[in-house]
């Protein structure tokens, strides 16, 4: 019964994975896309709904915050971090569109796929095992949601959003990634609260974690390859 539960989780998470590929690289669907390339002045609730609507359909975002919040129990403690990933994330977002700094797609989105490896194998207590000191979690929370906004930035670049209004939309969009930021938060903890109060989390929480850091090895192995094939 173990075995089956843990196959059928990590058959759930890579074909979320998979579904996600698109979603995984930052993409906008072709649609949104040349709405953005073709608009011009400041357009705030469109732009709030691409916002939330890049949340919620991130494999990347969601997958991070559910290895970010695993463990954690207290209201105040999911605050500090989610806040510190969201600042991370707001300002290279941001301040990478305003000042045209980009970054190779596939790069930063391998480094956002370590990003998953990396806090799944923080929940194993793999770095204390391993080194005998166990990292800064929140720093490593805040540098992560820089990676995170440098790869939402690196593709908006592409799509040469026109200066006209530029700010205020950029603000919008952001504004609208934290609302969907808060809308997957909540579905996670609403699953996360019944979970942790049957016996199976604890039985299971160990293998969710090394699902959780397959997905994000395959990720990072599917980013690499599109480098260097591409």
């Amino acid at each position: 019964m173990a075995l089956r539960n843990a196959l059928l989780r990590f058959a759930a998470v890579m074909l979320f994975a998979t579904a996600a590929t698109e979603a995984w690289a930052h993409a906008v669907t072709p649609g949104d896309k040349g709405y953005i390339q073709e608009i011009f002045g400041v357009h705030i609730v469109p732009f709030l709904y691409l916002g939330a609507k890049h949340m919620v359909t991130g494999a990347d975002h969601i997958l991070f915050l559910f290895a970010v919040i695993f463990f954690l129990y207290r209201m105040q403690d999911i605050a500090i971090y989610v806040s510190l990933f969201a600042i991370g994330h707001s300002t290279t977002m941001i301040a990478g569109v305003l000042l045209d700094f980009g970054m190779n797609a596939y790069i930063i989105d391998a480094i956002i796929g370590f990003s998953i490896v990396y806090k799944a194998l923080d929940n194993l207590g793999a770095y204390q095992r391993w080194f005998g000191y166990q990292p800064n979690t929140k720093a490593a929370t805040l540098i992560f949601g820089f990676f995170h906004g440098f790869g939402l930035a690196s593709k908006l670049i592409d799509y040469e959003i026109s200066d006209e209004g530029l700010l205020a939309n950029l603000i919008a969009f952001n504004v609208g990634v934290e609302i969907g930021q808060l809308l997957a938060l909540g579905a996670l903890l609403v699953a996360m609260g019944w979970w942790r109060r049957t016996a199976s989390f604890a039985r299971h929480a160990y293998s969710t974690n090394v699902i959780i850091m397959t997905a994000g090895f395959v990720f990072v192995g599917m980013q690499m390859t599109g480098y260097f094939v591409a």
